[in-house]
Parts: structure tokens; sequence; C-alpha cells
């Protein structure tokens, strides 16, 4: 069973996928599965173990993109079945154009016209279940989704480690401040080995937090990483500080303890998945959850409003 299946581009919405994608291999346990998807998205994923087929989708960079997709179907050929995980013209196209014969999307005017099976998920629901919703058009049987999961393994530390994410790829009205994590971090510096994690963008980020921990020894990683050295030490973990982010997922999918810091994102359709060990710190706004980059209305309160103190409460109730 030839399985195409486009990823979501962003790292969390692809780790998000990875339920369907798992259940999809436990239905179809003859599965080959060819990955489409960003840099990002395929570096963590394509290590699947019936992964055969993994390419980067770099149709937008040069040219023009319609040619370039059609260029790349027919590279990529007809399979038994292709799903895509993003709603998007050129997505539909690509498995248009492929020849596969079932191809399934989330329902928009543009997978009304080229996929066969054009799905709307339940709503309101989590990202995980959406995806699952979109996969089981291709399956008789029902889908149990379980965790998350990437095949990676994880970074094993001599010592307890306490990683801190203060980055959010998506905007600045994701992050909380660096001066209220290099707090958090200072007061659990005495039980726990510190690293700092982030993309190339977040690594002034992460330096003004190493330099509030003068004194302390902290891994500043930020910037240094590729994505499967990301995900293996995020998952060696045994405590993770972060914003809404890719790597919060990422941490979920190795069952690490993390407190999640919310502001402008609906933390019910992007929480973790079935991360038992698990805590949100967030707070009940009327502008919440905006989901905007920047805070529209410039006071960014939702995240301002969350202390330190309320952080390191958190920590103490999960661990």
């Amino acid at each position: 069973m030839k399985i195409l299946i486009i990823l979501p581009n962003w790292l969390g919405d692809a780790v998000m996928a990875t339920p369907a994608i798992e259940a999809l291999c436990i239905a179809y346990p003859d599965a080959q599965l060819t990955m489409v998807g960003s840099y990002v998205s395929i570096e963590a994923l394509k290590h699947h173990p019936k992964c055969t087929r993994s390419y980067v989708d770099n149709t937008k960079k040069r040219g023009n993109r319609f040619l370039n997709t059609y260029r790349f179907a027919k590279e990529l050929g007809a399979h038994d079945m292709a799903i895509t995980f993003r709603n998007q013209l050129h997505s539909s196209l690509l498995l248009f154009f492929s020849g596969t014969p079932l191809r399934a999307g989330r329902s928009s005017w543009h997978s009304a016209v080229f996929l066969t099976h054009p799905i709307k998920p339940s709503h309101p629901s989590h990202l995980v279940e959406q995806y699952r919703d979109i996969a089981q058009s291709m399956c008789a049987q029902p889908l149990i989704v379980g965790r998350l999961k990437l095949h990676i393994p994880a970074h094993p530390y001599e010592r307890p480690t306490l990683g801190i994410n203060p980055g959010a790829t998506y905007g600045s009205a994701k992050r909380w401040y660096p001066e209220k994590f290099a707090e958090v971090a200072r007061s659990l510096s005495d039980r726990y080995e510190i690293v700092l994690f982030g993309g190339p963008g977040e690594v002034a980020m992460a330096k003004d937090i190493e330099c509030r921990l003068e004194g302390i020894s902290v891994k500043n990683m930020a910037g240094k990483t590729s994505v499967q050295e990301l995900c293996a030490m995020i998952g060696g973990l045994d405590l993770f500080i972060t914003n809404d982010s890719g790597p919060m997922h990422v941490a979920a999918a190795y069952q690490v303890p993390t407190v999640a810091i919310f502001g402008p994102t609906r933390h019910l359709e992007t929480s973790q998945w079935q991360n038992e060990k698990s805590v949100i710190v967030r707070h009940d706004m009327e502008c919440a959850p905006c989901m905007k980059r920047e805070c529209p209305l410039g006071h960014h309160e939702c995240m301002k409003s969350i202390t330190a103190n309320e952080v390191i409460e958190a920590v103490k109730r999960l661990v």
C-alpha cells in the first residue's frame, strides 16, 4: 500500500499529525509512506520506519509554481492513496497531478475540485483529532489515535536536566519574557542542569537569558542544533518549560514533563496531546485567543500578566 502524505509546514503541526500517520500504518501494515513537506517537518518525520521516500517541497522557490507543482507531482508518481494535512491549493493540485486515485484533505473550494475526499473535521476539537478525521476517510476501520510519536532516539543526559524554550516561530505574541524565564531557571538551578533552546531567529533571546543567569552553568544551544538534534535533546530532558511552540509538541512525543505557557492561542486545540505530565499556565482574557502573531492591542497582557512564581508553582505541582 503506497501512501503519499503532505505534511503540515510547521514543526508542531507536523508532530501533531503523527498519531494519524501511526494509525494509518496500523490499518495498513504493508504501508510504504512517501512524505512531502517543509524542510523542518521532513527532518523531524523522515525517520519513520515505513517512510521509504521523503521530499522537501520546493515548488514555490523559483519559476512558475503551478508548473513546478505539476513536474513535482509527476516525479512523485501515482500512489494507492494520498492525504494532505495542509489546507492549501498547491497541495491539492499536487495530489491531483500525481494521478493518485484516492485523495483526501481538509474541505475547501480547491479540495472540492481536486480531491476525492474533501473532509470537514469535527469542530471544536484538538488538531490531532482533526488530522485523524482527514486520515479516517481513507480507511474503513476506525482509526484510534494514540500519543504523538517521533522515531529519533532521545539524547541521554548525565544529570537531571531542565530545558528552557523561550521562542515561538509563529510570532512575538506567543512569547513569554526572557527575564521571567531567567527567574524560573535560577530558582530551579540547584536541582537541574539548564539547557536553552531556540532557532536561528531566537539566538539573541536565549543569550539574554544566559546573561541573566551569570554564575550558573548554562548550555546555550539556540541556533546550534539541527532539527534531529533538537528533537533528540528535548526528548532526553527531565523537565521542559516552553511557550506554545513546535518544541512543546516534540516534548509531548517523548512524554517529557512540561510546563507550557499559553497566551493568544487556542489551548484546547493545540495543547500537548496525551502527555499526562503536562501543565498549562494561562490567563483568561477577553481579547484571547486572538490568534495574532503580534498583540493587536499593544499591551500583550495575556503573556505579560503571567508571573514567574506561577510557573514555578506549576513546576512544583508537576514534579
